[in-house]
């Protein structure tokens, strides 16, 4: 841990506001410092002890999660059955699984720190992004959307920790809709159908779930699935709305697809529920597993005679090792990571790689095809009552913060803000037999409920001081419209030849404009649900300042909000499919339906960038339903 001092001082007469020092306190537990409070003219002694007596306690308990982590290995050997790059969603599962095998030796390779307690706090995902456990990737600077964040960039969190961005995101399970999966077997990717990959949404699973349908979920599994301890009035009038509106309030991961709920999360006892958690934990005590943390891999060792990967090259500490793999290189880096190691590696694009001067190994699309479920961001809500997630009221009152160290209760068991989901096909909205296109994301609060949560995206301060400034003090929500079948694609390449500076990024958001349709059809769905009496009693309503960069537009009109949507460009964090999975025949595919990259042997990616056609989900459940399936191909393919 390291260690911090900072000072409470007396501005006149008047001390910093128990607020602004809450704050403090937060944020240096977010970064994972010990801290020394000076004390200047400070007049009455008793000011802060509760806040701090349970910062305290909360530190400790934070030391004494850490004994649940994989030991970070020493020294490691220089052979391994198994090579796995990055504990992510995905290359968690699959270190847990491969080292079922006894006779199997694995190692797994994370560029991050390990995870600690404080990040286990729901309500704290949007401030772990300012912490180092986040790779802080931004997009290319962008002319049809993004346009309203600093630079014309929108920021890309991504975790760099054991757990990856199951660490960093905002714990939500949904699965995707039977067809999404039966489209990747119509492309040519053999046992990818829904048929057969639900078992492994299944086998993952321990769910405990209030009204959920039994039948499609998993008892048994390591991933803890549950309910949100604590709910809003927000969110039960934003449920109790859609379902006044014609839809069904239904499983989310059941049956059927189309409906409105309550969010399920990948959470336990209050808690929030990582890959790391859920797989790495039981496995610590394997002695066939090693983990070497805070280690870069920059490159895949390729024998060039036979087109095999044969091990890796990382960095710790200035000091780079050679570890080789007698079976295969697994990579399961993410959308960004992995096509960049990749291409470092000499397989990717033939003309990039040459301009860059990278011996080519195999020319792939590697880095095309990327996709993300990207949302409006900027329709907000204003209510007549006390009822949202104010972060400025939360932090000032340490009876919250004691009901959630002591009962895992509370405000704080909120995963980051987000609390119920409607999932609609925006061109049949009210037909239960539809296909998601459109999802409207519920989050209880404004950005101006704490003075980070612009920043969160990088919203300009103009813009904020504009449109969300006047609203500081008052209560409120945000909706996110988000695409969930987007035609537009984007693109990941090098920057350079250093494995040390970030790729660069274009999401390409709002290239095919039909993707600003689904984003109205959200809006025009989300004022029928204002109008319902449940949103009558809290006196919801849009705020209606317009932004700055589209006054030229009508207020309200489908311009304005496809206005909007290029300004205030909002992530869902879903970015995917970089590696694409496809059959030899398909010049565009990365790895074929086993996961082996095309013309490579001994290498294999099993992560998000598989994905094909990114799935009507939020997509931590489909990766580790993808590192589950991929583990079993794993073993077949060796015989086990």
């Amino acid at each position: 841990m390291r260690r911090m001092t900072f000072e409470v001082h007396a501005i006149g007469n008047e001390l910093m506001s128990e607020f602004q020092t809450q704050t403090i306190m937060v944020l240096l537990l977010m970064l994972q410092c010990s801290f020394v409070v000076i004390v200047r003219s400070l007049p009455s002694p008793s000011y802060y002890p509760p806040l701090f007596e349970s910062a305290l306690k909360y530190l400790g308990e934070t030391l004494e999660w850490e004994s649940n982590e994989t030991i970070d290995q020493k020294n490691v050997l220089p052979e391994y059955d198994f090579v796995i790059v990055g504990a992510g969603s995905a290359g968690s599962v699959v270190a847990s699984r491969l080292s079922e095998v006894k006779k199997w030796q694995v190692l797994l390779i994370e560029a991050g720190q390990h995870a600690t307690h404080i990040m286990d706090v729901p309500l704290a995902a949007p401030f772990l992004q300012y912490s180092s456990i986040n790779w802080k990737y931004r997009t290319v600077p962008m002319n049809n959307s993004c346009l309203g964040f600093e630079g014309r960039r929108c920021k890309f969190p991504r975790g760099k920790v054991m757990g990856g961005s199951s660490v960093l995101n905002y714990m939500i399970y949904t699965r995707g809709n039977r067809k999404d999966y039966d489209d990747w077997a119509d492309m040519g990717n053999t046992g990818w159908d829904y048929d057969s990959v639900f078992k492994y949404f299944i086998k993952s699973e321990s769910a405990n779930l209030s009204d959920a349908d039994p039948s499609y979920h998993g008892r048994n599994g390591l991933l803890s699935v549950t309910n949100v301890p604590y709910k809003t009035q927000i969110a039960k009038a934003f449920v109790e709305a859609g379902s006044q509106i014609g839809l069904p309030v239904i499983d989310v991961n059941g049956e059927k697809q189309i409906g409105i709920n309550y969010l399920q999360t990948t959470m336990k006892n209050g808690l929030r529920y990582s890959t790391n958690t859920a797989f790495l934990f039981p496995a610590k005590r394997r002695s066939n597993l090693h983990v070497k943390k805070l280690s870069m891999v920059t490159r895949i060792l390729i024998d060039g005679s036979t087109k095999k990967a044969i091990g890796v090259e990382f960095v710790r500490g200035g000091k780079k090792t050679r570890v080789y793999a007698r079976k295969e290189v697994i990579v399961s880096g993410g959308a960004i990571n992995t096509p960049q190691l990749l291409m470092l590696s000499g397989i990717g694009p033939k003309q990039h790689l040459e301009d860059l001067r990278i011996p080519l190994v195999k020319d792939l699309a590697v880095g095309e095809n990327l996709m993300d479920h990207v949302s409006l961001g900027g329709l907000a809500v204003t209510v007549n009552d006390t009822v949202s997630i104010r972060l400025h009221k939360v932090f000032d009152d340490p009876n919250i913060l004691n009901d959630f160290l002591l009962n895992n209760n509370g405000i704080y068991t909120v995963p980051g803000g987000p609390e119920a989901l409607a999932f609609v096909d925006a061109d049949r909205p009210i037909s239960e037999n539809g296909r998601t296109n459109l999802e409207l994301l519920l989050v209880s609060g404004l950005y101006s409920s704490h003075e980070l949560m612009p920043k969160l995206c990088g919203m300009r301060n103009d813009l904020y001081d504009a449109v969300y400034r006047p609203t500081e003090g008052m209560d409120g929500f945000t909706v996110f419209p988000m695409v969930m079948r987007p035609k537009s694609r984007g693109r990941v390449w090098l920057r350079d030849a250093n494995p040390f500076h970030h790729p660069l990024i274009d999401p390409n958001y709002f290239a095919d404009e039909t993707d600003l349709d689904v984003i109205v059809a959200g809006v025009r769905l989300f004022q029928r649900m204002l109008r319902t009496d449940s949103m009558k009693s809290l006196n919801a309503k849009i705020l209606d300042t317009p932004l700055p960069g589209c006054r030229q537009h009508v207020f309200d009109t489908d311009a304005y909000w496809k206005c909007s949507a290029r300004q205030i460009s909002f992530t869902i964090y879903h970015l995917s499919g970089t590696c694409k999975m496809g059959p030899a025949s398909d010049p565009t595919a990365v790895v074929d339906p086993r996961l082996r990259v095309h013309g490579v042997g001994g290498l294999r990616v099993v992560d998000a960038s598989i994905i094909p056609e990114i799935p009507a989900a939020h997509t931590n459940a489909p990766t580790i339903m993808i590192a589950e399936k991929a583990s079993d191909m794993i073993k077949e393919d060796w015989g086990v």
